[in-house]
Order: C-alpha cells, then structure tokens, then sequence
C-alpha cells in the first residue's frame, strides 16, 4: 500500500472508531443509573419482641431482590469475629451489600466522662463494621434525656426541654467535638459517619446542619437523611437535607406506625433526591405494625416504583 493509499485507510479507520465511540457514548449516557435499595434489619425488629436473626434477613433480602442490608447494631447476636465475619460471608454469597452500620450513641451531656463513653463506644462500633467491611456508619447527636420515655417523645414530636443550666448552643457545641474526635478514627479506617436526623438534637434541620456544616470539610463526614423523622412539612426539609445526603433511610409504615404514622409521597421524594444529584443507597426502614414478611415486598415494591420506574 503506497503512503497516500495508507494515510487514507487510517483516516477512515479513525473515524469509524470516533463515530462507534460516539454512538457507545450516547447509548450509555442514555442508560438511567438504578437506585441501590437496601433493607434495614430495623424493619424485621422494632425492639419490642425477641430480636429477628440478622442471617435470616440477609436471606429475605436475597430472596426478594434488595441490593444490599443495612445492619442495626442493637439486633447482632454478639460482637465475636465469627459471627460479623458469617453475616458478611452470608451477605457475598448472595450478592448484597452492607452498606451501613446503624448505631446509637449521646453526646448531648455537660459530664465530659458520659460524653467519652459515648465517643469511645462509637470509636468501638467503626473497628465492628471495618471487621464486616461496611462503609458507613449511622450516627446521633443524641438529645437532652429530659423525657425520659422513648413514646413520651414520640409524643412531644422529638421535642424536650434542655437540662437547666445549659442552652442548644452548648449540646451543638458537644456534638461537634465529640463527633470530630470520632472523625479521626472514621478517616484511619476508612468508614463514613452519617449523621442522622434522629429525633433529639437533630429533630430541627437547622440543628442538623448546624453540626453537619462545621464537620463538612472533613472527608469522612457524611449525612443520613431519615423521610420519616420530621416534624411539620416533610418534603422543604427534605429539600435542605438532600444536597448533603450520603445515605437515605425510607421509613413505611403498613399495618399502622409503631409510634405513628406518614403518607410519604416516594416519587416526589425520589424527584427532590435526584434533582439534588443524590446517587447513594436508599435503605427502607418498615415501621409499621404489619407482620415484616409481608409488609416488607409492599415496601420494596413502593421504593422501586419511586426511585426505578420502569
């Protein structure tokens, strides 16, 4: 082949190559990313009975085509290696992610020592999920204890006054300290503190995001956005939180809510999350008094519809 016959060819190869780059491009950009779904263990087990087995969870879970388990460390058996080393060798074999690790901690506590204990148990609970290979953590600001009763503050909407003596700006103030302690184990292993909307200190978003903002630069840092933990007009509050979201927990509540319940409008929920570029795990959250076995496909089926429409 002469050098003009050979310049020619490979021009040609080389725009057949671009317009098959071009058409491959435009196939993908047109393929729509699927939300991953996860169900919390939480959704089998509102503590109000014997614990539900996390192994036969991950069991439904597979069965019924979740993308992944969301582990409530209140229901574990034990914190032995070889239990957390089964449930993540159970949740491989079928094909499930574990996305985040749902603890309870307080650092809303003048007692400097009650607040170490808190940091320390979270400090804990992130060795436990880099031994399941879980990537997040779900964290509490914790609340003023001034209600002593978990249904009394269902009852008081999440509301209670401080301890006398104390402001709001003092608890913000402990959580963001106690929070950035925990930070520096989060970042030497690698795991994600999602701060929840989680009644207590959190209940208002702008006490929320008061906390989140001063922590956000952090690496580390990360956001869990609750649709059910709101007080008044859920969906602005969603709009405030979902820019920041890391994680998303879907709350239903079929059979009627444990402590009440919502009429939650997934697709507009799922079109707030999207405009706002959210791209991470949806974890659903059944909180109703339905039996879970068949109150959880209803959920999942409510969350595909929203977030993967067909």
């Amino acid at each position: 082949m002469d050098r003009r016959k050979w310049i020619k060819s490979s021009a040609l190869l080389g725009a057949m190559t671009i317009t098959g780059n071009q058409a491959l491009a435009k196939a993908v950009s047109n393929l729509k990313k699927l939300t991953p779904i996860a169900v919390s263990t939480y959704s089998y087990w509102h503590f109000r009975t014997e614990k539900y087995p996390i192994e036969k969870v991950i069991e439904n879970a597979a069965f019924l085509g979740f993308d992944g388990v969301e582990i409530l460390h209140r229901q574990m058996q034990d914190e032995t290696r070889p239990y957390m080393n089964r449930l993540k060798r159970l949740a491989f074999d079928a094909g499930l992610s574990l996305p985040m690790l749902s603890i309870h901690q307080d650092f809303v506590s003048p007692d400097k020592q009650e607040r170490q204990k808190n940091i320390d148990h979270t400090k804990h609970c992130i060795q436990l999920a880099v031994q399941m290979g879980i990537p997040a953590i779900r964290l509490n600001s914790g609340r003023w204890g001034t209600i002593s009763s978990f249904d009394d503050l269902m009852e008081a909407k999440g509301q209670e006054p401080p301890i006398e003596g104390y402001t709001e700006s003092d608890a913000l103030q402990w959580c963001i300290d106690a929070i950035g302690e925990c930070l520096k184990t989060a970042e030497e292993e690698g795991v994600v503190l999602a701060l929840e909307n989680h009644w207590g200190l959190t209940t208002k978003v702008e006490g929320l995001l008061h906390i989140y903002k001063a922590l956000a630069d952090h690496p580390f840092m990360g956001l869990n956005l609750d649709t059910g933990n709101f007080v008044g007009d859920p969906y602005s509050q969603i709009e405030q939180l979902a820019p920041y979201a890391s994680i998303v927990q879907a709350k239903t509540y079929f059979g009627g809510g444990e402590w009440y319940t919502l009429d939650l409008d997934y697709p507009r929920i799922a079109r707030i999350l999207q405009q706002a570029g959210f791209t991470g795990f949806v974890s659903l959250e059944m909180e109703g008094k339905e039996n879970p076995e068949t109150a959880v496909p209803k959920s999942l089926e409510v969350l595909q519809k929203a977030f993967n429409p067909a």
